[in-house]
């Protein structure tokens, strides 16, 4: 996709992207104008999605890739790196 920012960031959270961190993704995704897939062993998750981010597979430790597109990408793709990094995992926006 032209003008897609890419950002890389490991999982923190000791149970890895679970309900309740799949959960502060989504939440925090549809509050962006911006289109954002998260990317881990071959697999594509749509960020405003909960199955398909739940359904990514993403351990602690992993390493996700994130790319959002569109009018706000930049702060959409750093506010999914923040959550990621979170040891929590689940800081809500």
């Amino acid at each position: 996709m032209k003008g897609t920012v890419v950002r890389k960031a490991k999982v923190e959270n000791a149970n890895g992207i679970h309900a309740r961190p799949s959960h502060a993704i989504v939440s925090a995704a549809v509050a962006f104008e911006a289109s954002i897939e998260l990317h881990y062993a071959g697999r594509v998750a749509d960020a405003r999605s909960i199955l398909s981010v739940m359904t990514l597979g993403a351990i602690k430790g992993a390493e996700i890739e994130v790319h959002a597109s569109g009018p706000q990408a930049e702060a959409a793709a750093e506010r999914m790196v923040e959550i990621l990094l979170s040891v929590d995992g689940e800081t809500q926006v």
